[in-house]
């Protein structure tokens, strides 16, 4: 086991409880208090950028927003990398009494065009690597021009709100709610969850509770913030504990410039997938003690291995990661592993580790409930004795009221308040709760949540294939990767780079399948649904 941070880390930590109603108030403490302290180090020079600043930022872009037309409870929606246009765009919608739908730039334009139709977005804020191409909704351009003195501008190119207000989704929405965040699956499968400023302001109080955050921290952004890893647990339970984030630069996770980029930032900890934890620790293995870094992405002069300041502990979300992985991790990093779990509809976090000095780790559980009441319950609702497998469910102040514009999914999901998670665990007598399996097919792929019959749907949709059947295939990296088994027609030519080019050009890029089979036929079962045990069981290996 690591050794605990030093007690002067921890005593100029300061922890105090986030003082906030939701995202409308994040930064006011700290502009009050610390108004020059450093919130973000953002682009390719590592500029510093106070609470003031950000403030005064965001300000501007409340006030273009509602300048514009846009109304308090109107949803738009935020694509745009992990820049100071994605935190300005946030934190400025929300005092402008807006909704917010962060969205993944890499989506397709199919993919995004429907998520933008389903919600009723009034308009979509692009940031500057974004293009807005043919989108159904108004394109809104959004740059913040930072120079080297950590001077900032905003740079807003408004037009019409070209789409009705209340349209869609987003006549379920008032002023109270901050975000709708969209759950695994893609187009048509994936479900819009609603989070209130109240569901925010107790998912940062019981982060920032459970890892002690402080104006002593600092972390990296490793993960989009289109995302509730990356949104929740590293960018606003920071800015909410005063601490600082750094953006890397190009808004994304690079090994290469990684460590360099946790020096700059004098990191005391940082989140990170297991995928993303096993790419570090090979690099860290490789490159150690080596000056420069691989790639085009590295910046001369960088060593690749973790030569950081001492981390107060390293965590670990959204996938299974397992014991080995985790002790390699604290015996290269210096610091406790902390394994947590949440999901979108709980505001992201629901349990974690506690800090070494707060708790007992123990490997291969996702440590004690955060802030809310967790069951396992078995298939008659009832809650299973300690140590016995059954459904996770998890009831409290995160916890989202039901989807959007899905009342019979919200139903089967979301029952007297408790939200039935479909993972299985069990809970130890000193309530830890250790996660045994799924019950839903997706396939994780980092973290990555992907539905196999969205991916299905589209292969049937490619001339000269007849059926298709997608699986996970076991992978040490990124846990699972996608495989699909596909019967081709007779005479029509469908061959696998054709096939495989089809899926690109409509599919997220860790959507397309990895490993690609055609077979002459697909199990099935007596009641003539896809056999699925045996397709697994057939092509996973």
């Amino acid at each position: 086991m690591a050794v605990p941070a030093a007690a002067s880390v921890r005593d100029a930590n300061r922890y105090r409880p986030p003082d906030m109603t939701g995202l409308v108030d994040l930064l006011d403490r700290q502009v009050r208090e610390r108004p020059y302290a450093r919130a973000l180090v953002v682009t390719g020079e590592r500029v510093h950028l106070s609470y003031r600043a950000l403030a005064s930022l965001a300000d501007d872009v409340a006030a273009r927003l509602a300048g514009a037309g846009l109304r308090r409870g109107d949803a738009v929606a935020l694509v745009c990398a992990n820049t100071a246009e994605f935190v300005v765009g946030l934190l400025g919608a929300a005092r402008a009494g807006l909704v917010t739908a962060p969205l993944d730039p890499a989506l397709p334009e199919s993919q995004l065009s429907a998520r933008l139709v389903a919600l009723g977005a009034r308009v979509v804020l692009v940031g500057p690597s974004v293009s807005g191409g043919t989108l159904p909704v108004p394109v809104w351009s959004l740059r913040v021009d930072v120079s080297r003195a950590g001077a900032a501008a905003v740079v807003l190119e408004t037009g019409a709100c070209g789409v009705p207000q209340g349209l869609g989704a987003a006549s379920e929405l008032s002023d109270l709610d901050a975000l709708v965040l969209f759950t695994a699956g893609t187009t048509d499968r994936a479900k819009m969850v609603p989070l209130t400023h109240a569901n925010v302001a107790a998912s940062l109080q019981n982060i920032c509770a459970t890892y002690e955050l402080g104006p002593g921290d600092a972390t990296v952004a490793v993960m989009p913030l289109f995302h509730g890893h990356g949104l929740f647990a590293a960018l606003l339970a920071s800015l909410a504990s005063g601490g600082c984030v750094l953006l890397p630069e190009r808004g994304r996770f690079s090994a290469s410039t990684f460590w360099g980029d946790m020096r700059a930032v004098a990191a005391t900890w940082f989140t990170a997938v297991p995928a993303i934890h096993e790419i570090l620790l090979e690099r860290s293995e490789g490159a150690e003690g080596s000056e420069g870094s691989e790639g085009s992405e590295g910046s001369e002069g960088e060593c690749a291995g973790p030569q950081a300041p001492p981390l107060r502990f390293v965590r670990s979300c959204s996938a299974p990661l397992n014991t080995a992985t985790g002790r390699a991790l604290e015996r290269t990093f210096g610091a406790p592993l902390l394994s947590a779990y949440g999901m979108t509809e709980s505001s992201h976090q629901a349990a974690s580790e506690p800090l070494p000095q707060r708790g007992a780790l123990r490997q291969g559980s996702v440590g004690r409930p955060t802030g809310v009441e967790v069951r396992v319950v078995d298939r008659s609702g009832r809650s299973c004795p300690v140590g016995v497998e059954g459904e996770v469910w998890v009831q409290g102040p995160t916890v989202a009221r039901g989807y959007l514009a899905a009342g019979a999914e919200s139903a089967r999901t979301f029952v007297d308040g408790w939200l039935r998670t479909g993972d299985l665990g069990t809970l130890d007598e000193d309530g830890y709760l250790s996660l045994t399996g799924r019950i839903k097919n997706l396939i994780n792929r980092g973290g990555e949540k992907i539905s196999p019959e969205h991916v299905e749907d589209v292969l049937a949709g490619c001339p000269g294939v007849a059926e298709a059947a997608v699986f996970a295939v076991p992978d040490a990296v990124y846990g699972q990767r996608v495989g699909a088994a596909v019967v081709v027609r007779g005479g029509d030519g469908a061959g696998r780079e054709e096939i495989l080019r089809y899926c690109r050009e409509r599919l997220a890029a860790f959507e397309v399948p990895e490993r690609l089979e055609v077979v002459a036929a697909l199990p099935y079962t007596a009641k003539g649904g896809l056999d699925r045990k045996a397709v697994q069981a057939r092509y996973a290996p």
